[in-house]
């Protein structure tokens, strides 16, 4: 059994040069490499490459019912822009690696840490998806407008997919509006589109917004937010805020959103997440424990706090 495994582990010869140098059949020599395994002559270990955290990984998908975590390495002085950088590598590998050609993804295109993975991610040889869709409203302001259009229709691009653009705000100024937008045929086939999507890819805000939202025109107002957070809300996916125990929070400002409606959000079986940073941690929790991802990437610091509380 040691001759056997040490010409094939460490020599690298194969299994029937070893039966042919040895004058024993093929057959035994794959039972004698079995065996050297289980008596423990032959022992697996995995090296972790240095900016791998598999265990954290691991510890972070157990503490929260994660289908999938990717925690990226991020050096402990970066700026925000240096973290988004970061984990807009991580998420284009991790897209990279298990798109499967089939899937219906929806993206909440508002977000600057979701154009990040796009412009990290290459033109894939074999078709990724087969349509990207917005998660919610996707008109505005002119220029931060662009901003939305390019990072769906980019994805599109190089995934090989159909961009489906909503043709609306994503905030509205009452829910008549709402109401009445949504019962236009091009809102109702956006409606059904959604509740056929096998992934989405989003962005987790605070309630603060981000630059690219707050020029929008698709932000809420600086009292809207006060009343939000007096109202306990930590963070925001697709415009629906909710709490730090991921209960949502509903009232007249949700009924004035045009975007993919939390049931229908909860029922995609894939859900990915994508932020980091310190001032992002209140909404990540709240976004877990509601549920609203089931997959996550972020950088090791907010990976350790989450773990740490």
């Amino acid at each position: 059994m040691t001759k056997v495994a040490r010409m094939y582990h460490e020599r690298g010869i194969r299994q029937a040069e070893i039966a042919e140098a040895l004058n024993i059949s093929q057959a035994k020599v794959s039972r004698l490499l079995k065996r050297a395994v289980t008596v423990g002559i032959v022992r697996t270990t995995v090296t972790v490459a240095p900016g791998v955290y598999a265990e954290t990984e691991e510890l972070l998908e157990e503490r929260f019912g994660l289908a999938e975590a990717v925690v990226v390495d991020v050096d402990p002085e970066a700026d925000a822009a240096e973290t988004i950088a970061a984990l807009g590598a991580g998420a284009a590998a991790y897209l990279e690696a298990t798109l499967s050609g089939t899937d219906r993804i929806g993206v909440s295109s508002w977000s600057q840490t979701l154009l990040a993975v796009v412009e990290r991610m290459r033109p894939f040889a074999a078709r990724g998806a087969s349509e990207v869709v917005q998660l919610l409203g996707g008109s505005g302001a002119p220029e931060a407008q662009g901003h939305s259009h390019r990072l769906l229709g980019d994805l599109a691009r190089i995934i090989g997919a159909e961009a489906v653009y909503v043709q609306a705000p994503g905030i509205v100024a009452s829910p008549q509006i709402r109401d009445s937008l949504l019962t236009d045929p091009a809102m109702q086939e956006i409606s059904r589109r959604w509740r056929e999507l096998t992934m989405t890819i989003m962005g987790i805000g605070n309630i603060e917004p981000s630059d690219v939202l707050a020029s929008s025109g698709n932000a809420f107002t600086a009292e809207e937010r006060t009343e939000l957070l007096r109202d306990g809300a930590v963070g925001d996916i697709c415009h629906r805020t909710y709490r730090l125990d991921g209960s949502p929070v509903q009232g007249e400002f949700d009924e004035r959103i045009i975007a993919i409606p939390l049931d229908d959000l909860r029922r995609i079986p894939r859900r990915l997440g994508v932020a980091g940073g310190a001032h992002k941690v209140d909404a990540i929790r709240g976004s877990l424990a509601g549920g609203w991802v089931n997959a996550l990437v972020t950088d090791l610091r907010t990976a350790q706090t989450l773990l740490e509380n």
